[in-house]
């Protein structure tokens, strides 16, 4: 069985969330048609618990129509991950963004909607708001964005917007100033790496609705 601390039992005994095999094994050994599966931290294992499960039956990661990268240089992503995205519809648009669980697709975040924003400052958003999930929790996954812009703004700890602040987006430039100061007063662990969406398809956390 896989290291897993935090066991999803669907379909068994008496459906809830357990934390180690043992208890896991009393709710599924000899259950006809029993789902469960292990996750590496309680957060995982509660959003699946209420998602579902067909969703974490499937192996491998979230993204049907990934490419086998025959590059030694890009690989394949690490399954230990966040992926995160942002969804504007236009541009500005009502935003929202959110970051996933790479290898199950489980739901970590979602924030949003704002009633007026950019792609560029919702994916921006997503990648801080990552790093500072993972430094709450203590951990050195890396994570994952397809925005290059983002990554940009990361790395110079400031953004470039023409998106001028109005009423109507006030409270989204607030949450853009926490962000940028919670960049300015911490440090973190974690890489943050492009998704190779020409290798991977299309990233776990995006939205589905191109």
């Amino acid at each position: 069985m896989p290291k897993s601390k935090y066991y999803v039992v669907w379909n068994g005994r008496k459906p809830g969330i357990y934390e180690g095999w043992d208890k896991c094994r009393e709710q599924v050994a000899g259950f006809n048609g029993a789902k469960y599966k292990g996750f590496p931290t309680k957060d995982l294992a509660l959003g699946a618990f209420s998602d579902d499960p067909r969703k974490y039956m499937e192996k491998g990661l979230q993204s049907p129509k990934k490419i086998l990268c025959s590059n030694p240089l890009v690989g394949e992503p690490v399954a230990d991950s966040i992926c995160v995205d942002a969804a504007c519809s236009g541009n500005p648009g009502v935003l929202e963004y959110r970051g996933v669980d790479t290898a199950s697709g489980a739901e970590l975040f979602r924030v949003g909607p704002f009633p007026e924003g950019t792609v560029n400052i919702g994916e921006f958003l997503a990648v801080v708001h990552a790093l500072a999930y993972l430094k709450q929790r203590d951990s050195d996954w890396p994570v994952y964005s397809d925005s290059r812009t983002a990554i940009a703004w990361l790395r110079k700890r400031a953004i470039n917007t023409k998106l001028e602040v109005s009423d109507k987006n006030r409270e989204l430039f607030k949450l853009v100033e926490r962000a940028l100061n919670w960049l300015r007063n911490n440090t973190w662990k974690n890489q943050v790496k492009k998704w190779e969406t020409e290798y991977w398809g299309e990233i776990p956390a995006d939205f589905g609705r191109k």
